[in-house]
């Protein structure tokens, strides 16, 4: 019996697809955790694979398992601006403070709605010393109260730096504003309702034990680790936006155990990261922002150009951060990362959003294909692409012509 054939691994691949197959299953060996893979071309599926692991519960990581898609959420977020802007619910070019008036203080007065879901705000985190600091992020109120008062830590539009924890507060509150509904409620009525996704941003209590809890697989970076790579490029560690990013890392770090052990987190909408799915649900929706799935398009043509194009400096840090900036880093759109090193995304042209610890959803509207790859296992991959996706990647390359 082959090493392959030793661990739990399943589903379906379309004629054409089976070294897709033999190269998510090779990657998935030496994991020991679980994933899922799904792609679809033309709107069609045309892989939908599982293997491995779900350790907390003895159990395969089969088809029916859902996990936290960390900043996977992002995406489903972004399309949701998207389809209030080709509704003509908001301008992208418009104030952001036109739907909001209380963020328009503190120096936020002309950021518009594009530069804040292009992560040139200047709103990364919340200020250790601010009155923002308190903010709890359960408490959608005081979360968007603390933004209401912050002041921007560079020049709004001079750079771009992402909003890890923000991002979700600030889109979901322009949702909000102009649309009535909770940013969970309109991906819930507005995109997973019409595609049938198996995705919540505020799981329902019915869905807990389909549940795979995640868990952390080799070295983690550490505070420390990052204040001395900061110190060592001579950047000021002590300075606002250094401290700032430190102390929103350090937020980061203290919540994830959560994911797994407080149901309170689950329930509450952060969409900066706490949408809970499967593959199927990325790829799929990735699938219905580029083309029509089952008589489901999210976007029109123009609407989806738009989200894809890349912003201005969106790969420039502010200056105080320049000193970390390279060429393989994060590249963004109108709140979807762009093909970079780290996040290949089938050749230019793609995008979509990666999530912490491996997953990763995407689409490339040139090959005609969307792709959601879902894990349980927490790896560290901040140089480059997940070693797990590397082999189905080109697998999938070739199945494609690309």
């Amino acid at each position: 019996m082959s090493k392959v054939e030793t661990f739990p691994a399943g589903g379906t691949v379309a004629s054409g697809f089976e070294g897709v197959r033999r190269a998510f299953f090779e990657a998935q060996q030496d994991d020991p955790g679980g994933a899922q893979l799904c792609v679809y071309r033309q709107g069609e599926k045309v892989v939908d694979l599982w293997a491995g692991w779900d350790p907390a519960h003895e159990r395969p990581y089969g088809p029916e398992i859902i996990g936290v898609l960390m900043s996977c959420t992002k995406g489903f977020v972004a399309g949701a601006v998207h389809m209030l802007v080709e509704r003509g619910q908001l301008d992208l070019d418009q104030p952001a403070a036109r739907y909001w008036p209380e963020f328009g203080q503190a120096g936020k007065e002309k950021i518009t709605v594009a530069q804040l879901i292009a992560h040139q705000g200047g709103l990364i985190g919340y200020d250790p010393k601010s009155e923002a600091a308190s903010t709890d992020l359960f408490d959608w109120a005081a979360a968007v109260r603390g933004l209401e008062v912050m002041a921007p830590l560079w020049p709004p539009g001079e750079g771009a730096m992402y909003h890890a924890v923000t991002f979700g507060t600030l889109a979901g509150e322009l949702i909000r504003r102009v649309d009535g509904r909770t940013p969970g409620r309109f991906v819930a009525e507005e995109i997973a309702a019409p595609l049938g996704l198996d995705l919540w941003i505020g799981l329902p209590e019915a869905e807990e034990p389909r549940r795979a809890p995640h868990f952390n697989h080799g070295p983690q970076l550490t505070i420390a680790q990052m204040r001395a790579w900061f110190a060592g490029l001579g950047i000021d560690v002590d300075g606002r936006l250094a401290r700032t990013y430190l102390f929103t890392f350090e937020g980061v770090e203290a919540t994830l155990p959560l994911i797994n052990t407080k149901r309170e987190w689950r329930v509450a909408e952060l969409p900066a990261g706490n949408g809970i799915g499967n593959a199927e649900a990325l790829a799929r929706y990735y699938a219905a922002l580029i083309g029509e799935v089952d008589g489901v398009r999210l976007l029109g043509r123009e609407a989806m150009e738009r989200g894809r194009q890349a912003q201005d400096g969106s790969r420039r840090p502010p200056a105080e951060f320049a000193a970390i900036a390279r060429d393989g880093g994060q590249l963004f759109g109108l709140g979807f990362e762009l093909p970079s090193a780290p996040r290949p995304m089938l050749g230019p042209g793609g995008f979509g959003h990666s999530g912490a610890g491996g997953r990763f959803g995407y689409a490339n509207p040139e090959a005609g294909v969307a792709v959601g790859y879902a894990c349980n296992t927490m790896l560290n991959n901040l140089a480059g692409p997940d070693v797990r996706w590397v082999g189905w990647t080109k697998a999938l390359e070739a199945a494609l012509g690309l």
